[in-house]
């Protein structure tokens, strides 16, 4: 009996097409594609944008548009760049945030739930990484009172019939879960928390910044408010600082980032005299 062989096709690598289709992720997730290759590059033609997220030239044409209506980069001929100039004010919605550098966020995210204890008080900041943290912080199923101006967070974190959820007051920022101003800062100044759990828009040197003063402000009555204040910061926050100042780094207790940091970068903070917990965001 003859028979025929069968046809073997190579399987594909990431590096030969990415790992989900274009036409598979959710506009939030590709337009987080994007951001993160003119990160990585700082200027790129539609071509090499389409080869390096995967689609067509038209679909990255249009999503290229949509980011530029919104100041995250600026279109050049045949492509695009990031817009140095208004990086410091700039602040991608909050469906695009929580897409940008996930995976690192998730392991920053599940290191700082460690942190937390039965039963203690916690601030949780309006941020994409403190989000992964309150996801984790879930999962490990304590009890704790939590305190957050993020809807994002109050929303997960009632679902947790072990939490005792207070949502701060104040007006929620266009585009953003974020809640801020003086009825926030005024509910913070009454409390007096275990930890507090922030993100931050940049570090540089010693510095920690925001892409406004009202959201810094709030940042830094939760820093007044906690016993003990952890940053959260993916290794893209270290660079030039954002418009507002939030405090510095001997203000707050310690940093928790990735091995992706660069050593240069942490150096300032470790002479600060905070605790900068480095983790492998591959292994966590």
């Amino acid at each position: 009996m003859i028979t025929s062989a069968k046809k073997v096709v190579p399987r594909r690598t990431p590096r030969d097409a990415p790992e989900r289709s274009r036409v598979e992720m959710i506009p939030a997730e590709r337009y987080a594609r994007l951001l993160e290759a003119l990160r990585a590059r700082g200027a790129a033609s539609i071509r090499e944008l389409a080869h390096l997220v995967g689609g067509s030239a038209s679909t990255v044409r249009r999503d290229l548009e949509y980011l530029a209506d919104r100041g995250a980069l600026v279109r050049t001929f045949g492509g695009a760049a990031l817009d140095r100039a208004a990086a410091a004010t700039y602040e991608p919605d909050a469906e695009i945030a929580a897409h940008l550098e996930h995976e690192e966020k998730q392991a920053i995210g599940r290191h700082a739930a460690t942190l937390i204890e039965p039963n203690q008080s916690v601030i949780f900041d309006s941020s994409s990484t403190v989000l992964e943290a309150a996801r984790a912080f879930i999962e490990r199923g304590i009890p704790a009172t939590a305190v957050t101006n993020d809807l994002a967070i109050a929303r997960l974190l009632a679902s947790a019939a072990n939490v005792r959820l207070v949502v701060l007051g104040g007006m929620l920022r266009t585009r953003s879960a974020t809640l801020c101003g003086e009825p926030s800062e005024r509910m913070l100044a009454e409390m007096h928390a275990d930890v507090a759990l922030l993100g931050t828009h940049a570090i540089t040197a010693d510095v920690f910044t925001e892409t406004s003063p009202e959201v810094a402000r709030v940042k830094r009555a939760m820093i007044r408010a906690a016993s003990r204040s952890i940053v959260l910061a993916d290794h893209t926050k270290f660079g030039a600082p954002a418009f507002a100042d939030i405090c510095r780094a001997a203000d707050v207790s310690a940093l928790v980032t990735t091995s992706r940091a660069a050593s240069a970068a942490l150096a300032p903070l470790r002479d600060a005299g905070i605790e900068v917990q480095v983790i492998d965001a591959l292994r966590t």
